[in-house]
């Protein structure tokens, strides 16, 4: 905060934590937050699966940019999302390739038949592995990264903010749910590492677009922890905290 009063350090994060956000796009802090890259590529795994793939779905699509990024696409092409203001956005990116972006309100219930697609892919989405299941055909495959239970928790903790529900999510715990439901796994993967603010700012902006990750966060309500860890910031010109995610492919085999 050098240079710069309490008062005009608290609007210059109210300013910033303003900025929208639409989408899945994170481009206005891209340079601010970096991330440990992954030890596996779920885009080359998922562009290897739509080689054999007729019918697609895609799982929490966003504002539909990974799909619509992706060079190819099977004849049937799906994609579900559950935050309403990224449901027009898909649609118009999508549109173009013939994908139906269908609106849902439960993350959980997938609003199509039964047996309809061979590969789903689900990037940082919850999901249910029996509704994934009820809608994969037999043979189908299941791709999934996913972020752990862990990830960030250490901003929580920075900011004395309560830890978010789903702290415990890992790659056991999916496994389990996925074998349940009559998957095979053939490969998986976890990666813990950390991923660097530059900046408070960047994070006061990042808490806007992971709303979970602190749910009453606010400006005025963690002001005097955002004074303290901004100082310590400043002082080492970044602060790291958790980054971790996951990888399952499983395979749904014919009976």
């Amino acid at each position: 905060m050098a240079g710069v009063t309490e008062r005009e350090f608290h609007a210059a994060l109210e300013a910033e934590y303003a900025q929208p956000f639409s989408g899945w796009d994170f481009s206005r802090i891209r340079d601010r937050v970096i991330e440990d890259p992954l030890p596996w590529s779920y885009r080359r795994i998922v562009t290897e699966a739509l080689a054999c793939a007729d019918a697609l779905l895609d799982m929490g699509t966003g504002g539909g940019e990974f799909l619509d990024s992706l060079p190819l696409l099977p004849p049937i092409a799906c994609a579900t999302e559950g935050y309403a203001p990224n449901v027009p956005i898909a649609r118009e990116r999508l549109s173009r390739k013939n994908v139906r972006v269908a609106e849902i309100a439960d993350g959980d219930v997938l609003p199509f038949e039964s047996r309809s697609f061979d590969l789903v892919i689900n990037r940082h989405e919850s999901f249910s592995a029996r509704e994934v299941a009820r809608v994969a055909r037999e043979p189908a495959r299941f791709v999934t990264q996913q972020v752990g239970g862990m990830n960030g928790l250490d901003i929580n903790a920075s900011l004395g903010a309560p830890l978010p529900d789903d702290y415990g999510w890992c790659l056991l715990e999916a496994k389990e749910s996925l074998l349940d439901a009559g998957f095979k796994i053939s490969k998986c993967d976890e990666y813990i590492g950390k991923m660097r603010f530059y900046d408070i700012y960047s994070l006061a902006y990042y808490l806007k677009c992971i709303p979970w990750q602190i749910g009453d966060f606010s400006v005025d309500r963690y002001f005097r922890r955002l004074c303290l860890l901004n100082e310590e910031m400043e002082e080492r010109g970044y602060a790291d905290f958790l980054f971790h995610r996951f990888l399952i492919v499983a395979e749904r085999p014919v009976p």
